[in-house]
């Protein structure tokens, strides 16, 4: 592996990563104070240069950061989601922020996903009061809330496909698919028998969904007949708190987990574990792979560190 880029955050523990899908090198890093249960959170925007990352913009607000989205429709935009129940939009153009706060979860929000589908721009939001809540950032409240799961909700996430659509993942051990047009669940599936920490949809396959959870396994599931996976990833040793499939390569993925590492998996593949990557001291949260370049990866941790670099199995062709 390709030496790292590292940016030391002292006092900050990261949460999530997300490359922006307009300015390659450019990251943003939600973190948090006291590992998230007390004090403050911050957004990080960072760049890359050749001496390594460098902070753009630093905005702070009072409560942990949770997740971070960015725009799909003005590349100074994003969205963070905090301890105290809000979302928050901010805009790198301006030093200060945020430019609007919505405030109508009444428990932590774990989760914001901002939708990549042409002619929406709609942004989704999961949280630890049980219900999922779809926005207009243009708007103040939100469009509509949807219930249904049992526990909290840690993961939310946008059909690239198909307008209107999102999946999210529960404490309640299912993975549920929703649709915007009919605010009722389309598809219940008990997909662990632990507590489902994140989800994500495959680029390159509309019915194809992949969870990961405190048993330590990712699995995937095809929306057409959910009866049991279509595969299953075994390697983690704690619980996996993010997982996201490779926008270039529609059989890869990468998860990190609890157990401080970050796992490149092709589900497609007899040996399905491609590289383990242990550069962390601590629980690593926060994942993404770049939508510019095929190799690059950045994740953040517990550790107080942001990581930027390039796997090897990414940057050996096959």
């Amino acid at each position: 592996m390709s030496a790292a880029r590292t940016l030391r955050v002292p006092g900050r523990h990261g949460y999530a990563a997300e490359f922006s899908p307009y300015l390659p090198g450019r990251l943003a890093c939600a973190a948090a104070q006291h590992y998230g249960i007390a004090g403050c959170g911050t957004l990080l925007v960072l760049d890359q240069n050749e001496s390594g990352l460098q902070i753009f913009r630093s905005f702070d607000w009072n409560d942990g950061l949770f997740d971070v989205t960015w725009s799909e429709n003005n590349e100074h935009v994003l969205v963070t989601c905090s301890g105290d129940g809000s979302l928050q939009l901010w805009d790198t153009a301006k030093a200060t922020g945020p430019l609007q706060v919505y405030k109508e979860h009444t428990q932590e929000v774990y989760s914001v996903d901002w939708s990549q589908t042409r002619g929406e721009q709609l942004v989704v939001s999961g949280s630890w009061d049980q219900t999922v809540k779809v926005w207009d950032p243009t708007v103040g409240n939100s469009l509509c809330t949807f219930r249904g799961h049992e526990s909290v909700i840690y993961s939310t996430i946008w059909s690239p496909h198909i307008p209107g659509c999102f999946a999210s993942a529960s404490g309640d051990q299912t993975l549920r698919i929703w649709d915007v047009k009919t605010t009722g669940v389309r598809i219940v599936i008990p997909a662990h028998q632990t507590e489902i920490l994140s989800c994500d949809w495959c680029k390159y396959n509309e019915n194809l969904v992949v969870t990961g959870a405190v048993d330590c396994s990712l699995r995937g599931w095809d929306l057409r007949n959910v009866r049991q996976p279509v595969f299953e990833l075994l390697g983690h040793t704690y619980a996996i708190r993010r997982v996201k499939f490779s926008p270039f390569h529609a059989s890869v993925l990468a998860s990190c987990s609890y157990d401080f590492t970050v796992r490149f998996w092709n589900f497609s593949k007899p040996d399905p574990l491609l590289e383990t990557v242990e550069h962390h001291t601590e629980f690593t949260c926060g994942l993404d792979l770049s939508l510019q370049s095929p190799t690059q990866v950045a994740d953040c941790s517990w550790d107080e560190t942001i990581k930027i670099y390039d796997p090897v199995c990414l940057t050996v062709p096959g």
